[in-house]
């Protein structure tokens, strides 16, 4: 029995679907949710969203956000996600570029530009990481089962 899984950003559905377990970045640390997991509220941290449909894997960056679990329904609110496999990394190389150099300028800490400029470099950071990292060639398809060394 699969557990409906919703992942909206700001601007637009980003993954709907029934899936086997979803992980999520919680604030204290990772959570898999199950089908039939207890109701639960909680804030989520930037990082990556995994979700297991069958033998396939996708893997989503987030930024931030909330998530609520029904014991057949995770919705998770994100202030930005993106599927891994649709980072532009030539995008995500130039804001980081920009976010850095906004840094280097001397901006004062604790002011709304240099969290706002922070912000950008730890979003930029983990897309161009995760892209690197997560991405299948075309010539792989599928990820190797779990527990595999491949």
């Amino acid at each position: 029995m699969p557990i409906r899984c919703e992942i909206v950003s700001q601007d637009r559905t980003v993954f709907e679907g029934d899936v086997d377990i979803v992980v999520i970045p919680g604030t204290d640390g990772e959570m898999g949710i199950l089908p039939n997991h207890a109701p639960l509220l909680s804030t989520i941290r930037i990082g990556i969203v995994k979700v297991r449909q069958g033998g396939e894997e996708q893997d989503f960056t987030i930024t931030g956000g909330l998530v609520e679990v029904q014991p057949t329904i995770v919705t998770i609110l994100a202030d930005a996600a993106e599927n891994v496999e649709e980072i532009d990394i030539a995008r995500a190389e130039e804001a980081k570029r920009r976010a850095e150099q906004r840094l280097a300028e001397g901006l004062p800490a604790g002011t709304d530009a240099y969290l706002a400029a922070e912000a950008a470099l730890h979003r930029s950071t983990l897309r161009l990481e995760m892209a690197q990292r997560l991405r299948r060639s075309p010539r792989q398809g599928k990820l190797p089962p779990q527990g595999s060394s491949e």
